[in-house]
């Protein structure tokens, strides 16, 4: 596939299905009415067998659940979906594949991971890991990564209109094409791999940004996506940095304004920017990461 000129799908914060106004006091006894991130659930399902409930914003519930399914390794790159079917009264989505899965056997060895609102990987998730070969031409530049950075804090978001949320961004060089927001960042993840599949979009030469820490589970949901690079504005765990120098993954993290560290694929980057020409953080991002998710959204 060619380079993708055009941005592709971004949040939409004026959904009011996605935040409801909640009334409330200030640190001043005042009154004040606050915007507040909905939750609620959704089931999915494949070939008839339920699966799992996530909690989710409820945007893009097809991409979560064919995201979700092949994240898990339950959905192969190769199979051939047939229909996804969402019932928005009902809050599930059913996925049927022309191939019989074999996900009873992986419901066995389901383990809990460190991602919010109790994200899940399975036994075997490794296999895959191990198997995939990233893209040793990409690259990153420095001036990419600057350009990112200033564009992602700008464009339009539930994160900037109510916080209490994470972000997950898929780009090309310096362009934005794809923005998904929810209360979990593996649900992010996973609506972005399930777009990607379904609109036969390859991983080659993309970056990944998340608003998350560079977690073992971010880690190896890029790696099973076969993207090269993961950048976050917030910081990393050491299985996370262990898992990205076995895989040959680039990752970047503490990316703010002027400022960030490569621990893993630093043969990637491409040290072309004029650090006077970066902008620092805007303020009121960094205020408003503080105030509502401590610098970690």
């Amino acid at each position: 596939m060619g380079e993708i000129k055009e941005l592709l799908l971004v949040p939409q914060p004026e959904d009011t299905r996605l935040f409801c106004e909640v009334e409330g006091l200030d640190q001043d006894g005042r009154r004040v009415d606050v915007a507040v991130v909905t939750e609620r659930p959704l089931t999915i399902f494949l070939n008839g067998r339920e699966i799992v409930t996530a909690m989710t914003i409820g945007d893009h519930p097809r991409y979560l659940a064919v995201g979700y399914l092949l994240n898990q390794n339950m959905l192969r790159p190769d199979d051939e979906i047939t229909e996804v079917e969402f019932d928005e009264e009902l809050d599930t989505v059913v996925v049927r594949t022309k191939r019989q899965t074999d996900y009873e056997d992986k419901l066995k060895k389901k383990i809990l991971t460190s991602g919010c609102a109790m994200g899940t990987v399975f036994g075997d998730v490794m296999e895959k890991f191990e198997t995939v070969t990233l893209d040793r031409d990409a690259v990153l530049r420095t001036s990419w990564l600057f350009a990112l950075l200033k564009k992602i804090n700008t464009l339009p978001s539930l994160y900037l209109k109510a916080g209490a949320i994470h972000g997950c961004v898929l780009c090309e060089g310096d362009r934005v094409l794809l923005y998904m927001e929810d209360v979990g960042r593996h649900n992010a993840v996973d609506k972005i791999c399930g777009y990607m599949f379904l609109h036969g979009i390859s991983p080659r030469g993309k970056i990944f940004y998340t608003t998350g820490r560079l977690t073992s589970e971010m880690v190896i949901k890029t790696v099973q996506m076969g993207i090269p690079i993961l950048a976050s504005r917030s910081g990393f765990t050491a299985w996370g940095v262990d898992l990205a120098r076995r895989a040959g993954l680039t990752l970047v993290g503490r990316a703010k304004g002027k400022r960030f560290l490569v621990l893993s694929g630093a043969d990637r980057m491409v040290y072309d920017a004029d650090h006077g020409m970066a902008e620092e953080e805007p303020a009121y991002m960094s205020r408003k990461a503080s105030r509502n998710d401590h610098d970690d959204r």
